[in-house]
C-alpha cells in the first residue's frame, strides 16, 4: 500500500509539480512582478554587485553571472572571428539606412552565435554578453578627435538616420524580446579632447546643446534604444553620470526613456577624484543612483551599501535602479533560467559566413568617396602592362580596421585587392615608399618611372588616431593636433609627381576623419577617401579603380584645408564649425562624393507653397543619369531659412535619399518632410517652435551643390 501512495505521489508531481516557492520563479507570474519578487530577496550588498557591469552570479537564487560589457561598432569586437564590417563614419559616409539596418542585423546574428557558443563552453567573460555599447552618436563637430571615426559625422540629422537604423538592426524587432542590446553614447556633448575629457567641462549654449548635440538622442530614445551611456565629461558644471538635469528632467522626464543607463567606464571614478564635485566614492556612488545610472562600469557601486548607510541614497532608489536594469537584462532572456529568447537559435555558422562577407563588400563599395577625378579613372585593366603600387597603407591590415573593430581571416589589403583582381599578364610591383611619418627614407621611384600608372596608398591608420591611450604612434593621446597629412607624405606625392611626369598618378587615403591635404589633391589625377573599409576593403577598392563598380559615397564631414579653419578644440560652441556654420571655402564640403556617371536634376515641385505647423512638405524632383556608367546618386535635400533674424544654420540637412539609375534612366524621388523638422530652440520659451517666415528647399548632390531650390512659407507656430 506504502508503494503505492508514493508512486501515486510521483505521477501527481509530474502532473501537477510543486509550486515555485518564490513568485521570480513562477512563470504565471508577468516578468515586472518575478523582478520586483527577486529584488525582495536579495541583501544590499548581492543588489549592488547586480549593478556592477561584471556582477557575479548568486547560486542560492538562481542567477548566472554575467559581464554587460560588449563591442560591435563595425561588427562583434574584441570577440575573436567576426565579420569585419567598415568603420562607422565610413558607414555613414554610404548614405543608406537599408545598408546600415542589414550590416546591424549581420551583426546580432553572429553576436547571438557568439554568445550561444561561449555559454556552451561555460565562457561568460568580457565581451561574449549581449549588451553592446554601440553606436556613437556624438556629433563629430572638430575633425581632430580622435575618436571621430566611431561616429556617423558632423550633422544631426544625417547621424540619427544612421543611428536610428542601426539600433533596430541590431535589436531585432521582436515586441518583446531584445535580439541585442544597443546603447545611444556618450550622454551628452563629448567629442574630445581625449587627453582631458575626465575632468572636461563642456559649456554649450541653450541653442546648440538643443539643436546639434541632443537630436540624435532623441531619435534613438524614440526608436526604443534599451541603453544610453552616460559621458566622463562635465557639462555646464555637472558631471554627466551624475547630472540630474541631464539624466533625470531631459532624458527620463522630457524624452520617456524607459530603458537603462551605463556609465562610461571608471566616469563614477571621475566624480570624485578628477571632477570633485564630492569627497568620496561613497557620494559619488550615492550622487550617480539619485541621478537614475543603472549600472556602473566600474567599481563604484560597491560603495553603494556604505552609501545607504550612511543616508546619502536610500534603498529604494537602489532597487528602482536595479528594476531597470534586470528588465533589460529578461529582455535579451539572461535573467530567469526558464526565459526562452526567440534569437536562440542562430547557427554559429553566420560567424564571418560568405553571405556577411558580400554584405561587407557592400558596404565598403558604398563608401568608398571619390574626391577627385580629372578623368584617369576608371583604369582600363586591357591596357595597363605595368602597375606600380606604393605607400604603407597599401599592405596595411591597421587601415582596414579603425577601432573597435573585430578580427578576421579575410582582411584583404589594397595591395592584395589588386593583385587579385588583375590578370596574369599584367605586371604589378609594389613598394611601401616610406614609414608613415619617418623622414628617414623614401623609395620606389625607379619603379615607378616604368610603370604605366601608379596608386599611391596613404594616410593614417588606428596608431594615429582613436582613443585614449589607443593610438599608440600619437603623443596626443589619440587626438590630433593637427589635421594634415605628415608633411613627409606630402613630399613623397611631391616626388612621385616629378619622377613619372604626366603619367596617371591615382592616391588612394585611408583614415577616419577629415584630412587637409590640398597639395596632394593638386598633384594626383584622382583622389578615393577609403576610411577604414573593413574586411573587403581592398576588393572594393580595386573593383573602383577598374570600373566594376561605381563610385557613391559621400562625405558626412567637412574636410577643412587648413587646420587654422578650425576653432579652438575645446571651445563647444557651434560657431564656424561643421558645414552648417563654417563659412570658409571648405577643401571639399559636407556630402561630396564624385561619380564615373553624372546626374541631372529637373523639376522641384511642391504640393503647395503655404505650410502650417502639423503640415508635411511633400515635394518631389527627378533624376536623370545623363552618362555612360550605371550608377546610385545620393540626393540631398537641405533647408535654409529665408531670414537670418536670429542665429541659424547656412543650411540643414533634413532628407536623403540613395537612387539607383542605369545610363540614361530617369526616376522621381519623392519627400515627405514635417514642417515640425524646421522648428528652433526658443530660448525664452525653452522648447522647439516653428518660427513664421520662410523656408528655401535647396536639393543638390552636396551641401556646395545645390541643383534646385523652391522657397516656401510656414505659418507661426501657436
Amino acid at each position: 500500500m506504502r508503494t503505492i501512495i508514493i508512486i501515486l505521489s510521483g505521477l501527481m508531481l509530474l502532473i501537477n509539480p510543486c509550486p515555485a516557492q518564490y513568485s521570480y520563479q513562477d512563470t504565471a507570474f508577468a516578468t515586472g512582478k518575478r523582478i520586483e519578487n527577486l529584488i525582495s530577496k536579495l541583501t544590499l550588498a548581492e543588489k549592488a554587485s547586480l549593478m556592477l557591469y561584471n556582477s557575479p552570479g548568486i547560486e542560492r537564487l538562481g542567477i548566472q553571472e554575467y559581464n554587460w560589457w560588449s563591442e560591435c561598432l563595425h561588427g562583434v569586437a574584441r570577440a575573436g572571428r567576426a565579420t569585419v564590417f567598415p568603420q562607422a563614419i565610413a558607414l555613414a559616409a554610404a548614405f543608406d539606412e537599408d545598408l546600415v539596418f542589414r550590416v546591424a542585423s549581420a551583426i546580432s546574428d553572429e553576436a547571438r552565435a557568439k554568445h550561444s557558443e561561449a555559454v556552451r563552453k561555460g565562457n561568460r567573460q568580457q565581451y561574449t554578453g549581449l549588451t553592446f555599447w554601440t553606436p556613437n552618436i556624438n556629433i563629430f563637430r572638430d575633425p581632430r578627435w580622435g575618436r571621430g571615426q566611431e561616429t556617423y559625422g558632423e550633422d544631426p540629422y544625417l547621424t540619427s538616420r544612421i543611428g536610428v537604423a542601426f539600433v533596430k538592426g541590431l535589436q531585432g524587432n521582436d515586441p518583446d524580446h531584445l535580439k541585442a542590446s544597443a546603447c545611444a553614447k556618450h550622454f551628452a556633448v563629448h567629442s574630445g579632447p581625449e587627453k582631458i575629457r575626465h575632468e572636461f567641462n563642456a559649456l554649450p549654449d541653450e541653442r546648440d546643446l538643443r539643436e546639434t548635440y541632443l537630436p540624435a538622442f532623441k531619435a534613438l530614445v524614440d526608436a526604443g534604444v534599451e541603453s544610453v551611456m552616460c559621458a566622463y565629461n562635465r557639462v555646464n558644471d555637472e558631471p554627466c553620470c551624475g547630472s540630474v538635469p541631464l539624466l533625470v528632467k531631459v532624458l527620463r522626464d522630457e524624452w520617456g526613456f524607459k530603458g537603462h543607463i551605463v556609465s562610461d567606464c571608471w566616469a563614477l571614478d571621475d566624480i570624485w577624484a578628477r571632477h570633485k564635485v564630492v569627497k568620496t566614492r561613497a557620494e559619488a556612488a550615492a550622487m550617480a543612483a539619485k541621478a537614475g545610472v543603472n549600472l556602473n562600469c566600474g567599481y563604484i557601486y560597491k560603495y553603494l551599501p556604505e552609501a545607504v548607510e550612511k543616508g546619502l541614497v536610500d534603498e529604494k532608489t537602489v532597487d528602482r535602479d536595479l528594476e531597470i536594469l534586470l528588465k533589460s537584462r529578461s529582455k535579451l532572456g539572461l535573467l530567469f533560467p526558464d526565459e526562452i529568447s526567440p534569437y536562440s537559435g542562430i547557427p554559429v555558422s553566420v560567424v564571418s559566413c560568405q553571405n556577411h562577407r558580400n554584405l561587407a563588400y557592400e558596404a565598403a563599395i558604398k563608401s568608398v568617396v571619390l574626391l577627385k577625378n580629372n578623368g584617369v579613372l576608371p583604369l582600363n585593366a586591357n591596357l595597363l602592362k605595368n602597375l606600380f603600387v606604393t605607400g604603407p597603407t597599401a599592405m596595411d591590415m591597421n587601415a582596414l580596421l579603425g577601432n573597435y573593430n573585430g578580427l578576421s581571416g579575410q582582411l584583404v589589403t589594397i595591395l592584395e585587392g589588386i593583385i587579385g583582381r588583375v590578370d596574369a599578364g599584367t605586371v604589378v610591383e609594389s613598394n611601401q615608399g616610406f614609414i608613415f611619418n619617418n623622414d628617414s627614407s623614401s623609395q620606389g621611384f625607379w619603379q615607378a618611372a616604368r610603370a604605366d600608372a601608379v596608386i599611391a596608398c596613404i594616410g593614417i591608420n588606428g596608431l594615429f588616431e582613436g582613443e585614449e591611450g589607443e593610438a599608440m604612434y600619437n603623443p596626443e593621446g589619440g587626438d590630433r593636433s593637427r589635421i594634415e597629412l605628415p608633411a613627409n607624405q606630402v613630399r613623397y606625392i611631391q616626388k612621385m609627381r616629378e619622377r613619372i611626369k604626366d603619367k596617371p598618378l591615382i592616391v588612394i587615403v585611408t583614415g577616419g576623419s577629415a584630412i587637409a591635404m590640398p597639395e596632394v589633391v593638386n598633384l594626383a589625377d584622382a583622389v578615393l577617401f577609403a576610411w577604414y573599409p573593413g574586411e573587403q576593403g581592398g576588393n572594393a577598392v580595386t573593383d573602383i579603380l577598374f570600373g566594376k563598380v561605381n563610385p557613391s559615397g559621400r562625405l558626412p564631414v567637412t574636410f577643412y584645408r587648413t587646420t587654422e579653419d578650425l576653432p579652438p578644440f575645446d571651445d563647444y560652441t557651434m560657431k564656424d564649425r561643421t558645414y552648417r556654420y563654417f563659412k570658409g571655402s571648405p577643401l571639399f564640403p559636407f556630402g561630396h562624393g564624385l561619380s564615373y556617371t553624372s546626374f541631372r536634376y529637373d523639376h522641384l515641385l511642391t504640393d503647395k507653397d503655404h505650410y502650417s505647423v502639423g503640415d508635411t512638405i511633400r515635394f518631389g524632383i527627378s533624376v536623370t543619369n545623363t552618362g555612360t556608367y550605371d550608377g546610385d546618386e545620393i540626393v540631398q535635400v537641405y533647408f535654409r531659412e529665408g531670414s537670418e533674424a536670429w542665429p541659424v544654420a547656412i543650411r540643414s540637412l533634413k532628407g536623403f535619399n540613395r537612387v539607383s539609375l542605369i545610363s540614361g534612366e530617369q526616376k522621381t524621388v519623392s519627400f515627405n518632410i514635417s514642417v515640425g523638422e524646421l522648428s528652433h530652440w526658443n530660448l525664452s520659451e525653452h522648447r522647439f517652435k516653428v518660427e513664421p517666415g520662410k523656408f528655401v528647399i535647396q536639393v543638390g548632390a552636396s551641401s556646395s551643390d545645390i541643383r534646385l531650390e523652391k522657397e516656401i512659407e510656414v505659418k507661426p507656430d501657436k
